[in-house]
């Protein structure tokens, strides 16, 4: 048990009305008779120390994946990272190296296709890597850092201009972390990451930028099975670009750029010939300038759409991409990726939620509320986090799906403290407001912490009819499954389950 479970285990064994003398003595009693064994002691250290060295190994090893991708492009190349950890010992490691390759393949199995080694594929290449040296498996990883950390130069401009960029990357995901179902502060938040780079770190280019998804062709099936709708791009082209739909018939890179799953970058567009220009109020002669077409991937690296940047507002002569724009580019398309698979996975809890509760209200008349809330960052850090309310329903049929954002802070909600002790805890609170009684049950991601809390009321009741009981139970297991399904068709080790249909 954690600090907040243990607490909330004697909240419960006590109750809400327990006299202070009463208390007193339980604490002493369990002072008393609380006994742990040395043996029990040994484990209980051995535990909390491999606990603090992992937490220590990750931030070295994602200390070094940032060292090593200085463009902020959100991945490393396999062949690059093979090629210098092949010298390592003066190549002596070359076997370990072929079969920690050999296993990182068969656990990422995209990894043959693309090459390219996120930050968490990289963490375990270097940790199968380590397994296999005959010394102890934390002086490995040392020494593998102290190498890789080696074998690169920064210079100080470099550092400062990586920071800048990872500053802006994150202020992508965190537009996703705090918009519930709004797609709006995303895009907002990627184009302003690729205006500011230009302006900064691209000689002050005049930039273009638009993301257009991947859908099934329904309008017009003769012309292609599938199409790319234009979704949102930079203010300048809004008239000409967005909602725009791209056919395979038409010209254009893009298409070729989501099925090779590879950027395409045009030097010129005036002497390519298969370009699409959506703004026709520009003359031929003035449709010059650079294109850079990114394909947008999943965590499996499956194309779902393309984000496109270019230069034709840009008068001057120089206005190709250079290889440290194109890496950071990456990036951005990966941070959207990532953005844009949280707000669908949000969407899709709240579409499980609704579906469950439409079963569950005609076997279970005495709830008669139930309200879904999600965690979200705290705006600054005197707040640890937020609840967002999402959705609201009763037995009545009636519900609200929250658009606008309504937050609540622990603070400013001390009679829904119960609230945020059911997130503190991952476990179910009972808890009486107002004479209302209240039953907040966590939805829990895949390490088993609270993320999302249903608060259920059933009025004056104490507690549900036994049967009823049994039907809420069984709503909060389908949706759980459900949740776990989608948090892991978002992570990059798991293959997508047909389970969840």
């Amino acid at each position: 048990l954690n600090l907040p479970q243990f607490v909330q285990l004697l909240e419960a064994f006590v109750g809400e009305d327990v006299a202070l003398p009463d208390l007193e003595r339980l604490v002493a009693f369990i002072k008393e008779e609380y006994k742990q064994t040395e043996e029990e002691k040994m484990k209980q250290q051995e535990k909390i120390h491999h606990k603090s060295r992992l937490a220590q190994r990750k931030l070295l090893l994602e200390a070094l994946f940032k060292k090593w991708d200085n463009n902020a492009s959100g991945f490393l190349e396999l062949e690059e990272v093979d090629a210098v950890l092949s010298t390592f010992k003066e190549g002596m490691e070359k076997e370990a190296l072929r079969k920690a390759k050999q296993h990182l393949c068969s656990r990422y199995p995209q990894l043959s296709r693309v090459g390219k080694l996120s930050p968490k594929a990289f963490q375990t290449f270097l940790e199968l890597l380590a397994s296999e040296f005959t010394v102890d498996e934390d002086e490995a990883i040392e020494n593998l850092v102290e190498f890789l950390t080696a074998s690169l130069e920064r210079s100080p401009t470099e550092c400062l201009q990586s920071l800048t960029r990872r500053k802006w990357l994150c202020d992508i995901q965190q537009a996703a972390e705090t918009s519930g179902t709004s797609m709006e502060a995303v895009y907002k938040a990627v184009f302003e990451a690729l205006l500011q780079d230009a302006e900064a770190h691209g000689d002050n280019k005049k930039i273009s930028a638009y993301i257009a998804l991947l859908e099934e062709n329904q309008l017009s099936p003769e012309r292609g099975q599938t199409l790319l709708r234009y979704v949102a791009c930079t203010p300048d082209d809004a008239p000409y670009v967005l909602n725009q739909i791209l056919y395979r018939d038409m010209k254009g890179v893009s298409f070729a750029v989501v099925e090779e799953e590879k950027p395409i970058h045009v030097l010129n567009v005036q002497l390519h010939g298969n370009i699409h220009f959506w703004n026709y109020d520009r003359p031929v002669e003035e449709r010059k300038g650079s294109l850079l077409v990114l394909p947008l991937h999943d965590a499996h690296w499956k194309a779902f759409g393309i984000l496109g940047v270019d230069t034709l507002w840009d008068q001057s002569e120089k206005t190709i991409f250079l290889t440290h724009e194109i890496r950071f580019y990456q990036g951005v398309s990966h941070a959207f990726s990532k953005a844009y698979h949280h707000i669908c996975t949000v969407e899709n809890i709240l579409k499980t939620t609704i579906t469950a509760l439409e079963l569950l209200y005609p076997k279970a008349p005495s709830i008669h509320t139930v309200t879904l809330y999600l965690m979200e960052p705290g705006k600054d850090k005197m707040h640890d986090y937020a609840l967002r309310k999402m959705l609201a329903t009763d037995n009545t049929g009636q519900k609200e799906i929250h658009s606008s954002p309504i937050l609540l802070l622990r603070k400013e909600n001390l009679f829904r403290d119960y609230l945020f002790k059911c997130i503190d805890s991952s476990e179910i609170i009972l808890s009486s407001v107002c004479g209302e009684q209240h039953i907040a049950a966590p939805l829990r991601d895949l390490m088993g912490q609270a993320f999302g809390i249903f608060d259920i009321t059933i009025g004056h009741l104490q507690k549900l009819p036994a049967e009823e009981q049994g039907e809420l139970q069984r709503m909060l297991k389908m949706v759980q499954t459900a949740c776990s399904e989608m948090l892991k068709m978002s992570s990059e080790e798991t293959e997508t389950s047909h389970e969840l249909e």
